[in-house]
């Protein structure tokens, strides 16, 4: 089976306190984007384990990834015996605040669900989702949502519109732990979610502007500089009405409506040197 496994964007990322445990409570307002990877899994009964290759250095680096982790939960639910052979063609930048490792995994059960003709209902394999990460869950469904918890609490919403979206990388980038380690130094903004999920569904761009924003920036620029030159260049380059880091960084992301201006952009910052992505939000 081939499966496309898409990112995300934070339209808006509001951080609401910490719980006992250390994990920040979150609210956020997620949107898909085209940009994906692609996975193949393939079962055989001649396979004795099953095995994760990618096509990014950094990930075959990783001795368990979410991969592996979500076929392992989903065996130790369902009781198959089947091995599987999953590779994945990598498009999506990492360590990127894109959710490429989680989309990965939530593509993974689904398929794997699929493929093995399983009883399972969305909530288990939520719940299957959620002990394997906090994005998981988000990736089942992988359309507009609102966001709260620790991400796991996911209400699908209706977009409006679709946006054109430019997406810039820096070369490095970030570790999750370590931007939510240093975030609570930094005061929260001024964040109105429940308005940013009325603009989005009324396509009412000027009230998302007005009421989003991303509590993790502060604490992401003070480890990598370089997110904050990125954000006031495509805010200067006036092509977009919404700048913003999505997740715990690197990436930053300009929203517009018109795909010509979107593409003249990218042909300026690629030609700038950088890891500069066109897509587009799903809805």
């Amino acid at each position: 089976m081939i499966v496309k496994s898409f990112g995300k964007i934070n339209l808006s990322l509001s951080v609401k306190g910490v719980k006992d445990d250390g994990y920040h409570l979150l609210e956020m307002v997620n949107l898909p984007i085209e940009l994906h990877d692609t996975i193949e899994i393939t079962s055989s009964p001649y396979l004795q384990d099953s095995f994760v290759t990618c096509d990014d250095a950094h990930l075959n680096a990783l001795h368990h990834n979410l991969c592996s982790k979500a076929l392992e939960a989903m065996r130790a639910k369902y009781g198959f015996k089947e091995n599987f052979l999953i590779h994945i063609h990598k498009e999506i930048p990492f360590a990127a605040g894109l959710g490429g490792g989680s989309s990965n995994a939530a593509a993974v059960m689904l398929a794997v669900a699929k493929m093995l003709k399983l009883k399972a209902d969305i909530k288990d394999l939520t719940e299957i989702g959620a002990s394997i990460g906090a994005d998981v869950p988000y990736f089942l469904a992988s359309s507009p949502a609102y966001l709260t918890g620790i991400g796991e609490n996911v209400r699908p919403l209706k977009a409006k519109d679709s946006y054109e979206v430019l997406l810039i990388k820096p070369e490095k980038g970030l570790s999750t732990k370590e931007v939510y380690a240093i975030c609570d130094k930094y005061g929260r903004l001024d964040i109105h979610t429940e308005k940013v999920i009325e603009g989005l569904e009324k396509g009412d761009t000027d009230l998302i502007v007005k009421n989003a924003g991303n509590d993790l920036t502060s604490a992401a620029i003070e480890l990598l500089p370089e997110i904050d030159t990125v954000i006031e260049e495509l805010k200067s380059d006036g092509a977009f009405f919404y700048v913003a880091m999505t997740g715990s960084g690197s990436s930053v992301y300009g929203l517009t409506k018109d795909a010509r201006r979107a593409r003249e952009a990218f042909r300026r910052f690629d030609k700038k040197g950088y890891n500069v992505y066109l897509t587009r939000t799903m809805r």
